[in-house]
This record gives structure tokens, sequence and C-alpha cells, in this order.
């Protein structure tokens, strides 16, 4: 897709440059880790039983580890690769988690990391249509982003996806490999979260999500282990919470005196930034008389978040 700038009414294409992964895309990527993917860097080149991972991060929200790596040929596979490194992940946490805590000067127990929302993001300036397509099979932990350098410093990250999801992956692909990672790692679905008989719950998402949507293009729906997020570009802004009740919306990065709360319905959740590195305030959704006032601190933690 060309990018163009604006002079006036006239659209002029900004050229593309060669780009260097190892000695652009790379420096970019780690120092702006938080910006991109919202994740935290750990270390480059990190060696492990004759493997070389180029850039460790972490997710502090899902207290997960990301492999990244950088691939200036496209004659690898990205499901094969992708599996071997999280292979490598799960038979060897405790050194994983013994860099975290060197490297970033915590103090994280093997037990407190959800090892199940592991993930490999392989970076590249373009993949083949066979690669892309492979990010169709559906239980895939591994994710595709290519990178574009053009003119005036301009960087674009783009993550791609397969046109539909296929059939899942573990009925086409064998191998020590994906049985290790199949055993332990789990793409979550919405459907997931909501129990049969949560007839309630359902109802009520279907509608609040579909006005999320509504908001902004971008949002996404990402459902992971304990909660289903909406995100733009890779960070989460809200996320929901199903409850046979009914749901329970997390305002992220905000705390209740940020918000106008005419009826003081929302609470704050007092460990959430020494647990998640950011504040989350709550408010329940009971009844559909509930999603306007939800919709209603949603825009302004939208608003708050396009902002920053």
């Amino acid at each position: 897709m060309p990018i163009y700038k604006q002079n006036k009414n006239k659209l002029i294409a900004v050229k593309e440059k060669k780009i260097d992964l190892e000695k652009t895309v790379q420096g970019v990527s780690e120092v702006n880790l938080s910006t991109i993917f919202g994740l935290t860097f750990i270390c480059s080149e990190f060696p492990l039983n004759n493997l070389r991972i180029d850039t460790l991060a972490f997710n502090e929200e899902l207290k997960s580890f990301v492999i990244i790596e950088y691939k200036k040929d496209k004659s690898f596979s990205v499901i094969d690769q992708g599996y071997a490194y999280l292979a490598l992940l799960l038979n060897n946490k405790a050194d994983f988690v013994l860099e975290y805590n060197e490297k970033c000067k915590k103090n994280l127990r093997k037990d407190e990391i959800d090892w199940s929302q592991s993930k490999v993001v392989f970076i590249a300036n373009s993949f083949t249509k066979f690669q892309q397509e492979a990010m169709g099979f559906q239980d895939l932990p591994i994710e595709l982003w290519e990178v574009k350098q053009y003119e005036d410093n301009l960087i674009l990250f783009n993550q791609l996806r397969a046109s539909e999801k296929s059939e899942s992956i573990k009925t086409v692909a064998k191998g020590n490999n994906v049985e290790v990672v199949s055993r332990e790692i789990k793409q979550y679905s919405v459907e997931d979260h909501l129990k049969p008989q949560w007839d309630k719950a359902k109802t009520l998402f279907e509608i609040i999500s579909q006005k999320i949507l509504e908001i902004d293009p971008e949002f996404e729906i990402h459902p992971v282990k304990n909660y289903i997020g909406f995100n733009i570009n890779g960070k989460n802004v809200v996320s929901i919470k199903t409850q046979a009740s009914g749901l329970l919306l997390e305002l992220l990065r905000v705390k209740p005196e940020d918000l106008k709360d005419p009826e003081k319905k929302v609470r704050y959740v007092d460990t959430s930034f020494e647990h998640w590195g950011k504040h989350v305030s709550r408010y329940n959704i009971e009844t559909e008389d509930d999603i306007d006032y939800a919709m209603m601190l949603i825009k302004q933690v939208y608003k708050k978040f396009i902002e920053l």
C-alpha cells in the first residue's frame, strides 16, 4: 500500500527505502518495544541450546514471554521455526525467568509466568503468500509483522493476517515441538469466555462489542486467558471479563478521578499498578440499561488513549 504526503491538495508518493533488518529494524524495535508492541525489552541475542534469540521481550500485562526474530530471506517456515523457539522456551523456563530477573532487576518466580500466553513474532521486510496464509491456522501462537522504511525517516510496522481462519494447527502439523507447545500454549477465543448457560452475558457482550468497534475502525477484539481485550495497534484500551450475572468492564490507564462519572459507579483496583504496571478501574454491566453509561466511560478512556 503506497504512502503519500500532502502538499496542499496534491498527494506526493513517499518513496520506500531499502532497510537493514539487523542494524535498523532490530535497534528501532528494541528501543520502541513499548510503543510498537506494548512489551518490555529484556535483552538482545539471547543464546540458549545452540539457538540465539534476536530479541527477548516480556508482556507485563499477561505475564508472558515474547520471542522476536528478524528475517532477511523468505525461505524459512514460520511454523517450524516458530514452534522450535516456543519449545526452547517451554523446555528451559528457568533460564528465561533468570534472564528476565537479571536484566530487568526483578524477582519474578517461574510460577508467576503465564506460559500459555507465550508467542513468537517474526519481523521482515516482506513475507511470501504461503507464510501469510499460514497465519490462518487456529491456535497459532505466532505473529508476522511487515516493516517498511520510507523517506523522511518514516517507518511502518504492520501486522499481517490471513484472509480467513481455517483448521487447527494441531490437525496438520506433527512433531515433538508442536506437541510440546500445544500442551501448554493456547490461543483463546470469545467463545472460551462465554459459557453456554450465560445467555445474559452473551447478549450484553454482543451489544457492547459492536458499539466499541464503531468508535474507531482500528479497534480489534483480542481474547486472552483472563479477559477479552479491545486493542488498537496491539495495545489494550479496555477489556471485558464475562460473568454469569453480566460483564465486568475494565477501564485501563485511568483512576476513577480521571473520569466523568456522575453516578460514582467506577471503582479502582487497588493493586492494579503493582501487578500490571497500569491503573485499572472497573464498572459492572448487569443490564442493557448499563451499556450507555459504559460507553460514556469507554469513550473517555479511548480519548485519553489516543492522546498519549
